[in-house]
């Protein structure tokens, strides 16, 4: 029997990601894969998986599944209560489920995203190179539901020697260092000062496409659109009503809107622990 986990919850929304599918942008596929890149590695490198292997990136936690053969496993990221089969799970550990036994992530009491790798990785079929559900465009598979089965591919590598990853969970205010963007000319000139000194709030209409904030108006500087261009990961648009949007993961990949900063890319999984209501503060980049 090939080794599987049954989904009995999906949670919020538990999706499968990589480290997603660069270099389709000139068709309008933007690069998806793992929001936390950091946790998604770190959790593929406990099991001993090799570095295209997907996880399940799990949002807000609620996620259980159910092992059908013996697996190796191991869950990062945000920090949320695991237990299998009703006793306590090590966060940011490998540990083995047998045959039958039910894992149960929590709530996180910090973060957003945790990350379920299994040895072996999930295999599901690959969308231009890439197992990661991409929810802008659709393409990969889609979120999970209950009774989903997963199978284990082959994408092991050699067998894991860490017994334990010593994390710290997200920060309780969220510090993000900036770049300035290529279109800062056209807010005035007291936009980046505000970015830089306000504090900004997570709106509830976020999700991995991008952060909406909340603060103080940044005022434009030039009337009109500016012709679509490219954007990136952390780049820092600014629609006409001055409330800013962080791009994350499944960003669009062009856009009209002027961007003021780009979040440095080491500072990108902090962004994507980023969940309504939480505070964050933007620094200029040393």
């Amino acid at each position: 029997m090939a080794a599987t986990l049954t989904v009995l919850a999906p949670g919020p929304r538990s999706t499968v990601q990589d480290r997603g599918r660069p270099g389709w942008a000139s068709i309008g596929v933007p690069r998806s894969g793992a929001a936390d890149l950091a946790a998604h590695d770190l959790a593929n490198r406990l099991v001993g998986n090799r570095a295209d292997a997907a996880t399940v990136e799990v949002t807000a936690g609620g996620l259980r599944v159910r092992a059908e053969t013996t697996v190796l496993v191991a869950v990062t990221g945000a920090p949320v209560p695991l237990a299998v089969d009703g006793r306590a799970a090590p966060m940011a550990a490998p540990f083995s489920l047998p045959p039958g036994a039910v894992l149960t992530f929590g709530v996180p009491p910090r973060g957003l995203r945790s990350y379920l790798a299994v040895r072996g990785g999930v295999d599901v079929p690959p969308v231009l190179g890439s197992r990661s559900t991409d929810t802008l465009s659709g393409l990969g598979p889609a979120p999970l539901t209950t009774a989903d089965r997963l199978r284990v591919g082959s994408l092991a590598a050699e067998e894991p020697i860490v017994d334990v990853a010593p994390v710290g969970g997200p920060a309780e205010r969220t510090l993000l260092q900036v770049l300035p963007g290529p279109r800062r000319d056209w807010l005035e000139p007291s936009a980046w000062s505000s970015l830089c000194e306000a504090e900004w709030t997570v709106t509830a209409d976020s999700d991995r496409v991008g952060l909406r904030l909340s603060g103080p108006v940044l005022a434009r500087a030039r009337e009109g659109e500016l012709p679509s261009e490219g954007l990136v990961t952390g780049a820092v648009q600014v629609p006409p009503d001055g409330a800013p949007v962080l791009f994350l993961a499944d960003h669009p990949v062009t856009g009209g809107y002027p961007v003021l900063a780009v979040v440095v890319a080491a500072d990108l999984p902090a962004a994507a622990q980023l969940r309504p209501g939480d505070g964050l503060r933007f620094r200029p980049a040393r």
